[in-house]
């Protein structure tokens, strides 16, 4: 008779536990995967700094204007700049008369357009900007201020709106009677019927 007594008795558990079996799997598999694959600060500690650098647009550079007609009957002034002045120094430009107009100093850079209004001298404008001379004149700003849609037998036209529209680098409205949206800013040009250039683009 035999007194060697059987491993495998009713109510014991051979082998180790389970959860240690488990839990040992999952620990050998994170160190593996650490050691294998880096974590982000080792990443950023071993690879170049990255800087956030802001450089300036060579083409947002200031641009020289001149005020080439006054139409107060229209709250209008066109506004000439050079031929080889830029799309991005055009919008650098009606961004500058938005600022200043927030800061009360348009009126030291553009003539009134709304005098003795009881918000202000430039409280109602509209600021039309050409390369060229002959598109800025008066009667040609008086077709655009009128719209598209302004009868062209009371209104004779040297230069007919749509030719006019297409010449139109910029356009910057003023309208403090629209708390909501006092300024309006855009390359190119359309009118309140929503008629517009074909390089229109709204900035602002």
């Amino acid at each position: 008779m035999t007194t060697d007594k059987n491993p495998y008795e009713e109510g014991k558990r051979a082998g180790l536990h389970p959860l240690i079996v488990i839990f040992g799997a999952i620990l050998i598999m994170w160190l593996l995967i650490n050691l294998a694959v880096p974590s982000g600060k080792q990443k950023q500690a071993t690879g170049p700094e990255i800087s956030q650098v802001v450089i300036e647009d060579p083409d947002a550079a200031p641009v020289m204007y001149k005020v080439h007609a006054t139409l107060t009957e229209f709250n209008a002034v066109s506004i000439v700049v050079p031929a080889q002045v830029t799309t991005s120094q055009v919008v650098g430009l009606l961004k500058r008369f938005k600022e200043a107009r927030l800061d009360q100093s348009l009126p030291t850079m553009l003539p009134a357009t709304s005098p003795g209004h009881k918000l202000g001298d430039q409280a109602v404008a509209d600021f039309y900007i050409f390369s060229d001379p002959k598109y800025a004149a008066p009667e040609v700003v008086g077709t655009l201020a009128r719209g598209a849609h302004a009868p062209g037998n009371l209104y004779p036209q040297a230069i007919p709106f749509e030719e006019a529209m297409e010449q139109v680098r910029g356009h910057y409205r003023i309208d403090l009677n629209d708390t909501s949206n006092p300024d309006t800013g855009a390359i190119g040009f359309a009118d309140e019927s929503g008629v517009h250039s074909k390089h229109y683009r709204r900035i602002f």
